[in-house]
């Protein structure tokens, strides 16, 4: 199949990733393999020193150290914790299984267990992605309205809106007002603002609380909240806290609140990435020859410059939702969907992967709409789709 700019982009992208992930190896690895042969010589030394100081043969000292390290599995610590299968150790479980946070500290260890998480995991994971789609749409709208609100208030500010409300001379700019898009760059520095702060307070919560630095409660509500869940610390899992009912609400509260900003800031940070990866595509464009040009970006020949206006020709379930917006000649880089584009939007989106599976199904590839060309990255369906469908990506025509 020919290489078109979708193709392209899937390519690049993975380039990226692979080299994103290879510099990541290399810095981790120079930064902690020092401190693991070193943890690991100081560990041969202390167990030699026991071994010979308790007449204790090697060999049976391992086999001693092995069978810890199953007690381990199963829950069993030195220290004093709370039980981890125990109905509220189990709810803090699934809670880790639905919102695919996974500390690994508790497993299920009987075969009626495993083959009960893979159904419920698959129902639950399902479930709670779709909240966390219904958040992003939810948060989207409402950071939109506010933005758009002191937008206005900057225009009136500025004489171009009547402080009455009703259009005056400045007619084309207070129309422009309806097709006012919030920046990205915006939604994402707010959403960053967001998680900071709630990964501050929480950190000003589990630092007393739990023992740690605050550095470490830091590193635990990104690694919680972002849902790679290491295990390594795990809040809530000893047996008694001063306040302990009100501790274990405050961490449930901060636990979700942190994983809906963080997941709404990831979505936000791709289309971020998809912007800069187009940028990239058209400086490498400009170093190709034009047949190449033809081949690589035929899927841009209907790219919508700022000040024209869209053919409303080919009307499909696609494009008929972004046809009605009246926003065709708005300008476009780095701007978000409009709220009557946003809400309307989700309304199709599952008719989009309906008709999509359809038709490769039956072995011919869809009909890229004009909005699919604009965007580059056409396909996908929930909150991330939504934004990506309705984000008018310019970024490559700057």
């Amino acid at each position: 199949a020919p290489l078109n700019a979708d193709n392209a982009r899937f390519l690049l992208l993975a380039l990226l990733i692979a080299l994103y992930m290879l510099c990541g190896a290399a810095v981790f690895s120079a930064i902690e393999l020092p401190s693991e042969r070193a943890a690991k010589a100081r560990w041969a030394e202390r167990l030699e020193s026991f071994a010979r100081r308790h007449n204790v043969s090697r060999a049976e000292l391992r086999r001693f150290l092995r069978a810890y390290e199953e007690a381990s599995g199963a829950g069993i610590r030195v220290d004093d914790v709370r039980p981890r299968w125990d109905f509220t150790g189990a709810f803090y479980f699934v809670g880790t299984v639905v919102s695919t946070i996974g500390f690994g500290m508790t497993t299920p260890a009987t075969v009626g267990g495993k083959i009960f998480l893979i159904f419920y995991g698959l129902i639950g994971c399902a479930g709670t992605i779709l909240f966390f789609n219904l958040f992003l749409e939810r948060l989207i709208t409402v950071i939109a309205y506010v933005m758009k609100s002191c937008h206005e208030r900057q225009l009136r500010r500025k004489g171009v809106l009547p402080h009455d409300g009703r259009r005056g001379s400045a007619g084309s700019e207070a129309d422009s007002l309806a097709g006012w898009k919030p920046s990205v760059y915006y939604v994402m520095l707010i959403l960053c603002i967001a998680s900071l702060i709630i990964s501050c307070c929480a950190s000003a919560m589990y630092t007393p609380i739990e023992g740690w630095s605050y550095f470490d409660s830091l590193y635990f509500c990104f690694v919680a909240f972002s849902t790679i869940g290491f295990g390594d610390l795990v809040s809530s899992q000893n047996v008694r806290y001063e306040s302990q009912g009100l501790y274990r609400f405050g961490n449930f509260v901060f636990i979700l609140m942190g994983v809906c900003c963080i997941y709404s800031l990831f979505n936000v940070i791709s289309i971020v990435i998809k912007q800069s990866i187009n940028w990239i595509l058209k400086k490498l464009d400009c170093r190709c020859c034009h047949r190449c040009q033809r081949k690589l970006f035929r899927s841009r020949r209907n790219v919508v410059m700022p000040g024209n206006v869209r053919s409303r020709r080919n009307i499909s379930i696609e494009t008929d939702v972004i046809n009605e917006s009246d926003t065709d000649g708005r300008r476009l880089s780095g701007e978000m969907i409009s709220m009557k584009d946003f809400l309307a939007s989700n309304k199709v989106s599952l008719a989009i992967m309906q008709k999509q599976l359809s038709e490769s199904a039956n072995g011919y590839p869809r009909q890229m709409s004009c909005s699919s060309k604009q965007n580059g990255f056409s396909g996908g369906v929930g909150a991330l789709a939504i934004m990506n469908n309705r984000l008018a990506e310019t970024s490559t025509d700057r």
